[in-house]
């Protein structure tokens, strides 16, 4: 690390991590520090809250996505100008990709950047059994980078018995790691929703205000001049472990103008990897951002259209009642402008999507069928998609995103699904025992509910601008 930064985890989920990172990135900005944020895991929306709320830039941390090496550039490129990063896990500290495996956990993040974790931990209903299970937290791995505990949901009276009887058992089992502080209840931690495209101008201007209250809170409560000290001495540790893997080198397109991508990028589709969004820009393109509800036409001069993830079923009414939009989009794809179009990008290129009263509203009429609500999450987490070899003759994936062989990582968080959510691809559970066929693509179109991470198969995001460059040429 070139920056001091701590990964701020916890046993389980529901422990906190969110209010409380918010609050000490909020808390940090006011001594003057320039923060950036990072969260392990594929989640949009803390990344999205981080930079609507605190107005601080966030960056996805993914094993699953990236390798080592990967992780680490993304890393330094994402904080080489700040001071200070804060990084939010995801779900409890080893909770990797599988039941029984702590790989692309928080944990294994930590490992990988050498960052010190300050374990978030509820003293709620309970006394002495806190200090089993920081012990089962700090010893289940040999070099567990705990550094320092911070308790929640603590009173100031209480506090100090908390404080000295962690510290001291901890001592008597060979552990010098010291307790922060402590986060009181109180209101100013309560996030009731992070669901963004319910967050309207009004809202956001109350976040605001309440993780001021968080950061004020922690400022009196939180020992934060200890924890820039154990993100300092963490950063000059000395040269971080060697490893042999393997780089993507970007090439970049010709000299020459760059190709226009039109990006549909607001309250509905407002799903994007930063990664890969800036993937596209080093390979050539330049990123033309337009709403699908506000704007009547299509930028000018465009050779592709992105159409991401969001909340298109929150926005049916807009979205069908602007008819020129949908009518341009219709035109250029079935003019076969390439596109890629992932989960509510995919929906909208739907004949019909219904909201959640069943009432159906026109789409954009690219694909045949009807996205409906399941009243269930569908098809969770990580997956690894492949082409399916068996809806293509031999030779046919030349002209296609994926060729036999290949796969790209994504993964799939919905609870909208499809008459018709295509079998050109098979997704497949890191573990194998789960997979599905998924995706409509065709030469210039690739369509479906899986959200894809271009730099886990960087030749995929190659492969659409190639198909840009010669719609242009040919158009």
């Amino acid at each position: 690390m070139s920056v001091p930064g701590i990964l701020i985890a916890a046993p389980s989920s529901g422990s906190g991590k969110t209010s409380i990172a918010c609050g000490l990135m909020a808390a940090l900005k006011k001594r003057g520090k320039k923060v950036r944020s990072c969260k392990c895991g594929p989640d949009y929306i803390d990344p999205m809250f981080h930079q609507e709320v605190l107005g601080i830039s966030s960056e996805n941390l993914d094993l699953f996505f990236s390798d080592p090496s990967q992780l680490r550039q993304n890393y330094e490129n994402h904080c080489k100008d700040g001071d200070f990063v804060v990084t939010e896990g995801v779900m409890g500290y080893y909770d990797g990709m599988r039941m029984d495996s702590w790989k692309a956990s928080s944990y294994d993040v930590a490992v990988k950047l050498q960052l010190p974790v300050i374990l978030v931990v509820s003293c709620k209903g309970a006394a002495l059994s806190i200090c089993a299970l920081i012990r089962g937290m700090v010893e289940f791995q040999k070099e567990s980078h705990i550094e320092g505990i911070l308790l929640n949901r603590v009173s100031q009276m209480m506090y100090p018995r908390y404080k000295q009887m962690i510290e001291t058992q901890l001592e008597e089992m060979g552990h010098r790691i010291p307790v922060v502080g402590y986060v009181p209840e109180d209101d100013a931690f309560h996030l009731e929703s992070r669901h963004l495209g319910l967050v309207t101008p009004q809202e956001i201007a109350h976040l605001k205000k309440q993780l001021d209250e968080a950061s004020s809170i922690l400022d009196q409560t939180v020992d934060l001049d200890l924890i820039e000290k154990i993100a300092e001495l963490a950063c000059t540790k000395g040269e971080q472990k060697k490893e042999t893997d393997r780089e993507f080198q970007i090439v970049d397109r010709q000299e020459g103008k760059k190709l226009r991508i039109g990006v549909a990028r607001d309250k509905a589709f407002c799903f994007y990897y930063k990664d890969n969004l800036e993937l596209l820009e080093q390979l050539g393109a330049e990123l033309v951002y337009f709403s699908p509800i506000e704007d009547q036409q299509l930028p000018e001069r465009l050779s592709g259209l992105l159409l991401g993830g969001g909340y298109p079923e929150l926005y049916c009414r807009p979205l069908s009642e602007n008819k020129s939009m949908r009518q341009e989009i219709r035109n250029a794809i079935n003019q076969e402008m390439p596109c890629l179009a992932e989960c509510g990008g995919f929906m909208y290129l739907h004949e019909e999507m219904s909201d959640s009263s069943n009432r159906l509203w026109p789409m954009a009429g690219v694909l045949e069928g009807m996205s409906f609500p399941t009243g269930k999450l569908g098809r969770f987490g990580y997956i690894s998609l492949r082409m399916n070899e068996e809806n293509f003759e031999s030779g046919q994936d030349k002209l296609l995103y994926l060729k036999a062989g290949e796969s790209i990582r994504g993964h799939e968080f919905h609870y909208w699904d499809s008459t018709d959510s295509g079998t050109d691809c098979v997704a497949e559970k890191p573990d194998g025992k789960r997979r599905w066929a998924c995706i409509r693509t065709k030469n210039h179109l690739f369509a479906g509910y899986p959200h894809l991470y271009y730099p886990s198969l960087p030749i995929f995001a190659e492969r659409f601008l190639k198909k840009c460059e010669l719609w242009e040429k040919e158009k």
